[in-house]
């Protein structure tokens, strides 16, 4: 039986799914796979992009978990494409590579201000407060008042982190240097921002009804966002999830105010035209309101409103980011791919590369979105074998010898369950179920203390 060595790079969902799924798929030949990530942990967005106080998504791990604990996939954590290991080099070593690398940048918002101090990157805030080893350990949380620019559920976990009371959080594995950021915060209003009205958002069910229920925080909504064209109704009647989100709004406008100390303000009809600043701080956001043009789309109205600010995160989607020697849509923030083939700049296919997740379509869609891609890509390798490279160093033990003559610490998955029983112990001594690890030197420690 032939065999294939297979490279992905990236332990996110789609990296793991990709690696699940042709292990299991009907083939006439054996797979070995090896599963690269720049972190020295696995998991991706799951891990570094949900917020803390999401314990029932983050469930996804322990599916991630049982995968790579089968150990028929090979975990190489803290390895870094394009310099601890290269694209010659992958070719030495595998049959084929699968980018499955995802998007963690902020996707730009063109309007005057965002280069004001005080204007920030959602993707940079989350990448704080989920502790992403490479990323700063303050966050300046210095705004009474802030505006957070998206109607998605990534802006309504940063107001949710932004405007809860932190010792709600404790429960959770955030780490120690964001909680007691966080304890500094003097915020008292966080105003959320769309474009579009309540029957659009692109929120889910569960992150609205987190949002709206934060204890000692009250939720204020306005009726003159209420507003419904035949389009949005067509959408309602249609859609169970717009109809469950509409309702929950609605019923959101019945809430009294218990004169909390915190506000959460969602504003539809909204569109930011201009972050405000003063001597380079900002210190307002600048809105048109919108209104709905009968297919549920909207249309600017002339009519602008100010409000006070002095902090402004945009949160208007993830963009990816380009990778050495690999075709690149920097229109899109994806690889350039049909299918999940990777192809030139005209469209030819580049044998032996593939993409899958984010990287490939865009930061769009949900876990099940992540399966269905994964299936496509893995489709296109197997219909592919007769362009498959033909490494001259297919043995697994050359990986292995290749990273260690490099000086490279990589983290293999049993260095990983070190990792993860270090964490765990961290939080055992708080009463809690995990207190995650930050700086990379003490992901190293704990990998390698014997």
């Amino acid at each position: 039986m032939s065999k294939l060595r297979l490279a992905i790079v990236g332990a996110g969902p789609a990296g793991i799914y990709a690696a699940d799924l042709i292990i299991k798929a009907e083939r006439d030949f054996d797979v070995s796979i090896d599963l690269f990530d720049l972190l020295p942990a696995p998991y991706g967005l799951v891990r570094y992009g949900v917020a803390p106080d999401h314990p029932r998504i983050k469930g996804i791990i322990r599916a991630l978990y049982e995968v790579l604990d089968r150990g028929d996939i090979r975990f190489f954590g803290n390895v870094k494409y394009g310099a601890d290991i290269t694209l010659d080099e992958l070719k030495q070593h595998y049959n084929a590579v699968i980018f499955a690398t995802g998007a963690i940048k902020d996707a730009a918002l063109n309007i005057p201000g965002v280069e004001l101090d005080g204007s920030y990157g959602a993707a940079d805030f989350v990448n704080w407060y989920d502790a992403h080893p490479d990323v700063p350990r303050t966050w300046p949380l210095l705004a009474k008042e802030v505006a957070v620019i998206g109607n998605g559920n990534v802006a309504l976990d940063v107001a949710r982190i932004l405007v809860k009371h932190p010792e709600q959080l404790l429960s959770t594995d955030i780490p120690d240097n964001v909680y007691q950021g966080l304890l500094q915060s003097p915020v008292t209003d966080v105003h959320v921002f769309g474009r579009r009205g309540p029957a659009q958002v692109k929120f889910t069910p569960l992150e609205l009804r987190e949002a709206l229920e934060i204890e000692g925080v009250d939720a204020i909504v306005y009726d003159e966002d209420f507003k419904y064209d035949e389009g949005s109704q067509a959408q309602i009647d249609s859609n169970n999830q717009t109809r469950v989100m509409v309702k929950t709004l609605e019923g959101a406008r019945e809430h009294q105010p218990t004169n909390a100390t915190r506000r959460l303000h969602l504003h539809f009809f909204s569109a930011p035209v201009e972050i405000i600043g003063e001597a380079g701080k900002v210190t307002g956001l600048k809105i048109e309101r919108t209104e709905l043009d009968g297919t549920g789309n909207v249309k600017p109205t002339g009519e602008f409103r100010t409000f006070d600010v002095q902090a402004a995160y945009r949160a208007v989607g993830y963009f990816g980011s380009e990778l050495t020697q690999i075709p690149f849509d920097a229109k899109h923030g994806v690889i350039t791919n049909q299918a999940g083939r990777v192809v030139d700049g005209e469209g030819k296919q580049i044998a032996g590369i593939y993409a899958t997740g984010w990287i490939k379509r865009g930061p769009v869609g949900l876990i099940g979105h992540t399966k269905s891609d994964a299936l496509e890509t893995i489709g296109c390798i197997i219909a592919d074998r007769e362009t498959w490279w033909q490494p001259t160093n297919p043995d697994e033990q050359s990986v292995v010898d290749l990273l260690s003559a490099k000086n490279v610490k990589f983290v293999g998955w049993p260095e990983w369950l070190k990792i993860d029983a270090a964490e765990r112990a961290l939080g055992e001594a708080e009463g809690r179920e995990r207190i995650k690890l930050v700086d990379r030197p003490d992901f190293i420690a704990a990998a390698f203390n014997d």
